[in-house]
């Protein structure tokens, strides 16, 4: 158990000013270097058809280039661990001296805690971690049924370990989409902001509504490579800018959830687990699901309806935590 504080230790706009350098620190490492940063030509868009992306010229650095995803996965990894860092150093300097004389790896101990790096979410709980991390695939079940259907699971006859998995999680972009991207930005935009912002006291539905907008606005840059690899037309920054509200509103919302499980369960495992499962199986997309079986139609409507009632339900009762530092029980004091 972390050390706790019968009242916040550090103020919210001490915790708005790290939660700037975890964000500005987290995107201002991708562009840190000259490989991580991203290089566009000017005046190639007289060719590019409205709406289309235009070809990459030979001299030019895009997202998805290998040398530029290596650099990045360096430059975020490094940053993560700053942030990491720089929560340990806030625990230490709020640690009592007592204490420390006392136990030397206390502030150590309450700095892992605090973010959430732990294999048990809840003391005296008889849930197991494994239920948080089923939340989302119950919310799924529409398109995996679907998946289901089309034989597409893993090990159903239209499915390959050789085409399906090692893409996925062994090339550059797998790796950087499905493993280093979902747990280095778990650990700074969930477990470091709500580590901080617990500490301050920020009521509960301020963290769990409120803080994942940074997470949002954190991919905000991304608009800059739509709108070059686009051609810099007109059609160009009107596509840069729906995806871009896309996609603030869609890292948004899965945000709360995610937040809601860190502090629900204590743990960092459900979210980052979250993370992975959700870009893995991209948008639900009913519409094609239904064109593609049309003939279970009515089948694919009820799964992806059981599956949205059955996220309500278990978001409830499968994160539940008889105890929790972030989630204390109805009538308990808050421990900050």
């Amino acid at each position: 158990m972390p050390l706790v504080f019968p009242s916040p230790p550090i103020s919210l706009s001490t915790a708005h000013a790290f939660t700037a350098f975890f964000t500005f620190s987290y995107v201002g490492s991708l562009y840190a270097t000259k490989n991580a940063r991203l290089s566009f030509k000017t005046g190639v868009s007289h060719n590019v058809r409205d709406g289309e992306e235009r070809a990459k010229d030979s001299d030019e650095r895009w997202r998805n280039d290998p040398e530029v995803i290596r650099a990045r996965l360096l430059a975020a990894s490094l940053s993560t661990l700053g942030s990491v860092l720089a929560v340990y150093l806030l625990v230490q300097g709020i640690t009592p001296a007592a204490e420390k004389s006392k136990n030397p790896t206390v502030a150590l101990e309450s700095t892992l805690a605090r973010l959430g790096i732990t294999l048990t979410f809840a003391r005296n709980s008889d849930l197991y971690i494994i239920s948080p991390c089923l939340v989302a695939p119950v919310l799924y079940l529409g398109p995996l049924y679907a998946a289901y259907l089309s034989e597409r699971l893993p090990y159903q006859r239209r499915w390959s370990f050789s085409e399906d998995f090692l893409p996925t999680f062994t090339s550059l972009i797998g790796i950087r989409n499905y493993v280093v991207g979902p747990v280095t930005e778990e650990v700074v935009f969930r477990a470091c902001v709500l580590a901080v912002y617990h500490m301050a006291g920020a009521s509960r539905n301020k963290m769990i509504f409120l803080s994942p907008l940074v997470f949002g606005f954190a991919h905000l840059h991304h608009a800059w490579d739509t709108y070059n690899r686009y051609g810099r037309t007109a059609s160009a920054l009107r596509i840069a800018a729906l995806q871009t509200l896309f996609q603030l509103a869609y890292t948004s919302l899965f945000g709360f959830h995610c937040a809601f499980l860190f502090l629900r369960t204590g743990s960092l495992l459900p979210p980052t687990v979250s993370h992975i499962f959700c870009n893995v199986m991209g948008l639900p997309q009913y519409g094609f699901h239904v064109r593609m079986l049309p003939n279970r139609r009515r089948a694919i409507q009820i799964a992806y309806l059981i599956g949205i009632a059955g996220y309500v339900y278990t978001m409830r009762w499968w994160t539940r935590a008889d105890d929790s530092l972030f989630w204390p029980a109805i009538g308990e004091p808050g421990r900050f």
